[in-house]
Protein backbone atom coordinates (compact mmCIF):
# COMPACT_ATOMS: atom_id res chain seq x y z
CA UNK A 1 0.00 0.00 0.00
CA UNK A 2 1.34 3.62 -0.72
CA UNK A 3 2.74 5.55 1.39
CA UNK A 4 0.01 8.37 2.98
CA UNK A 5 1.68 11.83 3.62
CA UNK A 6 0.30 13.38 6.25
CA UNK A 7 0.96 17.65 5.69
CA UNK A 8 -2.20 19.44 5.52
CA UNK A 9 -4.34 16.37 6.76
CA UNK A 10 -6.94 16.22 9.63
CA UNK A 11 -6.67 14.19 12.39
CA UNK A 12 -8.73 13.66 14.90
CA UNK A 13 -7.08 12.25 18.42
CA UNK A 14 -9.53 10.59 20.99
CA UNK A 15 -7.81 10.71 24.83
CA UNK A 16 -5.93 13.76 23.17
CA UNK A 17 -5.39 16.18 25.51
CA UNK A 18 -2.16 14.35 27.40
CA UNK A 19 -0.12 11.12 27.16
CA UNK A 20 0.04 8.99 24.34
CA UNK A 21 -2.86 10.68 22.43
CA UNK A 22 -1.19 14.26 23.13
CA UNK A 23 2.25 13.31 21.97
CA UNK A 24 0.84 11.74 18.77
CA UNK A 25 -0.94 15.13 18.39
CA UNK A 26 2.10 16.90 18.52
CA UNK A 27 3.84 13.97 16.03
CA UNK A 28 1.25 15.04 13.37
CA UNK A 29 1.30 18.54 14.01
CA UNK A 30 5.25 18.48 13.74
CA UNK A 31 4.88 17.01 10.14
CA UNK A 32 1.64 19.45 8.99
CA UNK A 33 -1.15 17.87 10.17
CA UNK A 34 -3.69 19.82 11.67
CA UNK A 35 -4.98 17.80 15.11
CA UNK A 36 -8.43 17.67 16.80
CA UNK A 37 -8.02 16.87 20.49
CA UNK A 38 -10.82 14.91 21.67
CA UNK A 39 -10.85 14.34 26.20
CA UNK A 40 -13.61 14.31 28.73
CA UNK A 41 -12.66 17.99 30.22
CA UNK A 42 -13.02 21.29 27.68
CA UNK A 43 -10.01 22.96 29.87
CA UNK A 44 -8.06 20.19 29.01
CA UNK A 45 -8.62 20.07 25.26
CA UNK A 46 -8.78 23.67 24.84
CA UNK A 47 -5.33 24.21 27.21
CA UNK A 48 -3.70 21.16 24.70
CA UNK A 49 -4.70 22.53 21.32
CA UNK A 50 -3.59 25.93 21.98
CA UNK A 51 -0.07 24.42 22.56
CA UNK A 52 -0.18 23.04 18.91
CA UNK A 53 -0.62 24.33 15.24
CA UNK A 54 -3.12 27.13 15.02
CA UNK A 55 -6.03 25.11 13.48
CA UNK A 56 -5.40 23.10 16.11
CA UNK A 57 -9.32 22.28 17.01
CA UNK A 58 -10.54 20.68 21.10
CA UNK A 59 -13.77 18.82 21.99
CA UNK A 60 -15.01 17.69 25.44
CA UNK A 61 -16.77 14.28 25.09
CA UNK A 62 -16.92 11.06 26.09
CA UNK A 63 -16.14 8.27 24.03
CA UNK A 64 -18.64 5.57 25.65
CA UNK A 65 -21.41 8.08 23.60
CA UNK A 66 -21.55 7.72 20.48
CA UNK A 67 -23.88 10.65 19.64
CA UNK A 68 -21.56 12.63 21.12
CA UNK A 69 -18.69 11.52 18.55
CA UNK A 70 -20.93 11.64 15.95
CA UNK A 71 -21.21 15.15 16.48
CA UNK A 72 -17.76 15.83 17.12
CA UNK A 73 -16.78 14.07 13.66
CA UNK A 74 -19.72 16.48 12.39
CA UNK A 75 -18.09 20.03 13.17
CA UNK A 76 -14.91 18.63 12.13
CA UNK A 77 -16.17 18.53 8.81
CA UNK A 78 -18.02 21.55 9.16
CA UNK A 79 -14.93 23.47 10.23
CA UNK A 80 -12.37 21.81 8.36
CA UNK A 81 -14.09 20.42 5.50
CA UNK A 82 -13.49 16.65 5.65
CA UNK A 83 -11.34 14.17 8.31
CA UNK A 84 -8.14 11.76 6.90
CA UNK A 85 -6.98 10.03 10.33
CA UNK A 86 -8.47 8.91 12.90
CA UNK A 87 -6.96 7.48 15.95
CA UNK A 88 -9.16 5.69 18.49
CA UNK A 89 -6.32 5.91 21.53
CA UNK A 90 -9.35 7.40 24.87
CA UNK A 91 -8.66 4.48 27.15
CA UNK A 92 -9.11 3.59 30.79
CA UNK A 93 -7.37 0.37 33.10
CA UNK A 94 -8.71 -0.85 36.24
CA UNK A 95 -7.21 -1.37 39.91
CA UNK A 96 -5.85 -4.82 39.50
CA UNK A 97 -8.43 -7.40 40.88
CA UNK A 98 -9.09 -11.20 39.89
CA UNK A 99 -12.50 -11.30 38.18
CA UNK A 100 -14.03 -12.99 40.91
CA UNK A 101 -12.68 -9.29 42.74
CA UNK A 102 -13.40 -7.41 40.77
CA UNK A 103 -15.97 -4.40 40.87
CA UNK A 104 -18.90 -5.04 38.45
CA UNK A 105 -19.00 -0.97 37.49
CA UNK A 106 -15.81 -1.20 36.96
CA UNK A 107 -15.85 -4.30 34.62
CA UNK A 108 -18.27 -2.86 32.80
CA UNK A 109 -16.58 0.77 32.40
CA UNK A 110 -13.35 -0.17 31.14
CA UNK A 111 -15.05 -2.32 28.27
CA UNK A 112 -17.33 -0.01 27.35
CA UNK A 113 -14.11 3.06 27.27
CA UNK A 114 -11.66 0.88 25.58
CA UNK A 115 -14.03 -1.23 23.70
CA UNK A 116 -16.80 0.10 22.36
CA UNK A 117 -15.56 3.50 22.76
CA UNK A 118 -13.17 2.99 19.95
CA UNK A 119 -16.22 1.42 18.14
CA UNK A 120 -18.31 5.03 19.10
CA UNK A 121 -14.90 6.89 17.00
CA UNK A 122 -14.45 4.58 14.66
CA UNK A 123 -18.28 4.24 13.48
CA UNK A 124 -18.34 8.28 13.75
CA UNK A 125 -16.05 8.55 10.90
CA UNK A 126 -15.53 6.09 8.87
CA UNK A 127 -17.56 7.23 5.82
CA UNK A 128 -15.21 10.17 5.92
CA UNK A 129 -12.23 8.49 6.20
CA UNK A 130 -13.49 5.85 3.31
CA UNK A 131 -14.48 8.90 1.40
CA UNK A 132 -10.99 10.61 1.92
CA UNK A 133 -8.92 7.65 1.48
CA UNK A 134 -7.77 8.23 5.11
CA UNK A 135 -6.23 5.81 7.43
CA UNK A 136 -7.61 4.68 11.03
CA UNK A 137 -5.12 3.83 13.84
CA UNK A 138 -6.89 1.69 16.91
CA UNK A 139 -5.08 1.84 19.76
CA UNK A 140 -4.54 -1.92 21.33
CA UNK A 141 -1.98 -3.53 23.66
CA UNK A 142 0.15 -6.61 24.31
CA UNK A 143 -2.35 -7.28 26.59
CA UNK A 144 -4.21 -8.29 22.97
CA UNK A 145 -1.88 -11.16 23.30
CA UNK A 146 -0.05 -11.30 26.89
CA UNK A 147 -2.04 -13.08 29.83
CA UNK A 148 -4.84 -11.07 31.27
CA UNK A 149 -4.56 -12.19 34.45
CA UNK A 150 -5.63 -8.67 36.94
CA UNK A 151 -6.65 -7.07 34.70
CA UNK A 152 -8.85 -9.55 32.68
CA UNK A 153 -11.50 -5.89 31.09
CA UNK A 154 -8.44 -4.53 29.88
CA UNK A 155 -7.14 -7.02 27.64
CA UNK A 156 -10.51 -8.75 26.62
CA UNK A 157 -11.08 -4.89 25.37
CA UNK A 158 -7.79 -4.56 23.71
CA UNK A 159 -7.70 -8.11 22.20
CA UNK A 160 -11.26 -7.02 21.02
CA UNK A 161 -9.93 -3.49 19.00
CA UNK A 162 -6.98 -6.07 17.60
CA UNK A 163 -10.02 -7.76 15.82
CA UNK A 164 -11.77 -4.73 14.75
CA UNK A 165 -8.40 -2.77 13.65
CA UNK A 166 -7.63 -6.00 11.66
CA UNK A 167 -11.28 -6.65 9.86
CA UNK A 168 -11.25 -2.70 9.06
CA UNK A 169 -7.81 -3.13 7.58
CA UNK A 170 -9.27 -5.31 5.11
CA UNK A 171 -12.65 -3.79 4.93
CA UNK A 172 -11.55 -0.73 3.70
CA UNK A 173 -8.85 -1.42 1.30
CA UNK A 174 -11.37 -1.31 -1.82
CA UNK A 175 -11.89 2.23 -0.68
CA UNK A 176 -8.15 3.28 -0.70
CA UNK A 177 -7.81 3.90 2.89
CA UNK A 178 -6.64 1.77 5.25
CA UNK A 179 -6.02 0.98 9.25
CA UNK A 180 -3.17 0.38 11.49
CA UNK A 181 -3.68 -1.77 15.22
CA UNK A 182 -1.29 0.16 17.74
CA UNK A 183 0.52 -2.47 20.47
CA UNK A 184 2.21 -1.00 23.53
CA UNK A 185 4.14 -2.43 26.14
CA UNK A 186 5.12 -0.09 29.20
CA UNK A 187 4.94 3.61 28.20
CA UNK A 188 5.68 6.19 30.69
CA UNK A 189 2.00 7.78 31.05
CA UNK A 190 -0.27 8.51 33.86
CA UNK A 191 -1.95 5.58 33.57
CA UNK A 192 1.24 3.46 33.98
CA UNK A 193 2.44 5.63 36.71
CA UNK A 194 -1.06 5.20 38.42
CA UNK A 195 -1.93 1.64 38.06
CA UNK A 196 1.54 -0.10 38.27
CA UNK A 197 3.84 2.16 39.80
CA UNK A 198 1.37 3.05 42.44
CA UNK A 199 -0.05 -0.48 43.05
CA UNK A 200 2.34 -3.11 44.43
CA UNK A 201 0.77 -5.87 43.57
CA UNK A 202 1.08 -4.53 39.82
CA UNK A 203 4.77 -3.81 40.68
CA UNK A 204 5.43 -7.29 41.55
CA UNK A 205 3.38 -8.69 38.36
CA UNK A 206 5.58 -6.83 36.21
CA UNK A 207 8.66 -7.77 37.79
CA UNK A 208 7.58 -11.52 36.78
CA UNK A 209 8.26 -10.33 32.98
CA UNK A 210 11.53 -11.04 31.35
CA UNK A 211 13.82 -7.51 32.17
CA UNK A 212 13.73 -6.78 28.57
CA UNK A 213 10.36 -6.47 28.29
CA UNK A 214 9.89 -3.96 31.23
CA UNK A 215 11.43 -1.10 29.43
CA UNK A 216 9.25 1.92 29.04
CA UNK A 217 9.31 4.57 26.52
CA UNK A 218 7.98 8.21 26.48
CA UNK A 219 4.86 9.19 25.89
CA UNK A 220 6.67 10.95 22.59
CA UNK A 221 8.32 8.10 21.68
CA UNK A 222 4.77 6.11 21.42
CA UNK A 223 3.88 9.21 19.86
CA UNK A 224 6.29 9.02 17.30
CA UNK A 225 5.54 5.70 16.36
CA UNK A 226 1.92 6.21 15.50
CA UNK A 227 2.58 9.31 13.16
CA UNK A 228 6.07 6.75 11.30
CA UNK A 229 3.06 4.03 10.94
CA UNK A 230 0.19 5.95 9.71
CA UNK A 231 2.16 7.90 7.13
CA UNK A 232 3.68 4.15 6.21
CA UNK A 233 -0.29 3.08 6.45
CA UNK A 234 1.45 -0.08 8.76
CA UNK A 235 -0.90 -2.79 9.40
CA UNK A 236 0.94 -2.64 12.84
CA UNK A 237 2.47 -0.21 14.95
CA UNK A 238 4.24 -2.03 17.99
CA UNK A 239 6.10 -0.16 20.50
CA UNK A 240 9.06 -1.08 22.25
CA UNK A 241 9.30 -3.05 19.42
CA UNK A 242 10.93 -6.06 21.38
CA UNK A 243 7.57 -7.57 21.69
CA UNK A 244 7.01 -8.08 18.42
CA UNK A 245 8.45 -11.56 18.97
CA UNK A 246 6.36 -12.19 21.09
CA UNK A 247 3.35 -11.30 19.40
CA UNK A 248 4.23 -12.91 16.11
CA UNK A 249 4.58 -16.50 18.12
CA UNK A 250 1.83 -16.16 20.43
CA UNK A 251 0.13 -19.46 19.38
CA UNK A 252 2.91 -21.37 20.35
CA UNK A 253 4.46 -19.61 23.00
CA UNK A 254 1.02 -18.33 25.39
CA UNK A 255 -0.20 -22.01 26.21
CA UNK A 256 3.35 -22.83 27.09
CA UNK A 257 3.19 -18.95 29.94
CA UNK A 258 0.08 -19.93 30.73
CA UNK A 259 1.08 -22.83 32.33
CA UNK A 260 4.00 -21.44 33.32
CA UNK A 261 2.32 -19.03 35.22
CA UNK A 262 -0.39 -21.80 37.13
CA UNK A 263 3.20 -23.65 38.55
CA UNK A 264 4.97 -20.32 39.17
CA UNK A 265 4.71 -19.81 43.42
CA UNK A 266 5.36 -16.10 42.97
CA UNK A 267 2.71 -15.51 40.22
CA UNK A 268 0.19 -17.58 42.16
CA UNK A 269 1.11 -15.91 45.35
CA UNK A 270 0.28 -12.40 43.47
CA UNK A 271 -2.67 -13.56 42.36
CA UNK A 272 -3.79 -14.83 45.76
CA UNK A 273 -3.63 -11.53 46.88
CA UNK A 274 -5.31 -9.52 43.92
CA UNK A 275 -8.37 -12.34 44.71
CA UNK A 276 -8.52 -10.80 47.92
CA UNK A 277 -9.53 -7.37 47.03
CA UNK A 278 -13.46 -8.14 46.48
CA UNK A 279 -14.99 -4.90 48.16
CA UNK A 280 -12.40 -3.08 48.04
CA UNK A 281 -12.28 0.68 46.26
CA UNK A 282 -11.15 0.00 42.56
CA UNK A 283 -10.70 3.18 41.23
CA UNK A 284 -9.69 3.57 37.18
CA UNK A 285 -6.95 5.08 35.95
CA UNK A 286 -6.80 6.61 32.36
Amino acid sequence: MADFPVTGKTALITGGARGIGYATAQALARRGSIPVIVDLNQDAVEIAAGQLSGAALGFAADVADRGAMQRVVASVVEQHGGLDIVIANAGVASRGATVRAMNGEAFDRVLTVDLFGVYNTVIASLEQIARRRGHVVLTSSVYAFVNGVGVAPYAMAKAGVEQLGRALRVELAPHGASASVAYFGFIDTHMVRAGIDADPLAERFRETLPKPLRKRLSPEQAGEAVARGIEKRAARIVAPRRWTMWSALRGLVNPLLDERMIKNADVQAIVRELDSRGGEDQPLTA
